[in-house]
């Protein structure tokens, strides 16, 4: 059956398989996205990032993302500048320009090697997110155990964020799929416990949707800063503090979040086909 070259990267430990599709196609399912996710009989990574070529023309490639179980995210910052940084280079160009399910997303590098993202307009009404019935997203009627009255804000993807006196105390491993699967949350959420250190520091911990508890959620850093400042307990911008290191978050006045962070290759290799059954 051949073999089949992967990148392994991450952006402060969120890590990611990337897959380049545009030049010989790779059909991935979820039975694929499952097989190479997994830690013990795969690569392993907490999501599967396959590259495309662009629908639109004035996208440099089309970026799909799949979590561990099979499903599709429709963003996800870490990966957003793991593939800008591979296409920045590839191209030699400072500016890349991404296209995802949740529509494009504008990559710059910057001279120190972080990357900035534009992960578009953060988006705050109950539709939006969505929840599955009208209701405040600044304090939303869910609960589990000590989480209590989150800030929901789509990012491309949906989140709620709980605003706690620790994150680190938090059970989010039990606490997490509970909230997960909400009845309130009819497309599953994200969930995130921070805790405001200063108007310009939050310290964040990450249960994402599909994926479990990762080091690292540009989407969730990104919710995180917009839920604090809206319920007035930062300015537009922080630094969000991961378990794999810190976001630098700016919420524009345009409403656009821009997340700047490092992006890192690990490695470089190649798997067996037969590995997806291909």
């Amino acid at each position: 059956m051949g073999t089949i070259a992967f990148f392994k990267m991450h952006g402060l430990g969120n890590d990611f398989v990337v897959l380049d599709s545009r030049r010989t196609p790779i059909a991935i399912d979820e039975a694929a996205a499952r097989a190479l996710a997994d830690r013990h009989t795969g690569i392993g990574c907490d999501q599967l990032i396959v590259i495309e070529p662009p629908r639109l023309p004035q996208a440099h490639v089309f970026m799909r993302i799949f979590n561990p179980d099979g499903s599709e995210a429709e963003a996800c910052g870490n990966a957003s500048r793991c593939v800008a940084a591979l296409i920045g280079e590839e191209s030699g160009a400072d500016r890349v320009r991404l296209e995802t399910l949740a529509g494009l997303l504008d990559a710059e590098m910057l001279s120190d090697g972080r990357v900035a993202v534009d992960m578009g307009p953060a988006r705050t009404d109950w539709r939006d997110i969505p929840l599955a019935r009208t209701m405040d997203t600044l304090a939303v009627d869910v609960a589990a155990g000590p989480l209590a009255g989150p800030v929901c804000t789509n990012i491309g993807n949906p989140h709620a964020t709980f605003f706690v006196a620790d994150a680190d105390s938090v059970d989010l491993a039990t606490l997490g799929p509970v909230l997960e699967h909400d009845a309130l949350f009819p497309e599953r959420a994200n969930i995130g416990v921070a805790t405001v250190r200063s108007r310009e520091r939050i310290r964040l911990r990450v249960w994402e949707r599909g994926a479990g508890i990762t080091r690292a959620c540009g989407s969730g850093a990104c919710a995180a800063l917009v839920a604090a400042h809206r319920r007035g307990l930062t300015g537009r911008r922080a630094t969000v503090m991961l378990d794999g290191g810190d976001l630098d978050i700016r919420w524009r006045d345009d409403l656009h979040v821009v997340m700047t962070g490092p992006a890192t290759l690990a490695f470089k290799g190649s798997f067996d086909a037969a590995l997806i059954g291909r």
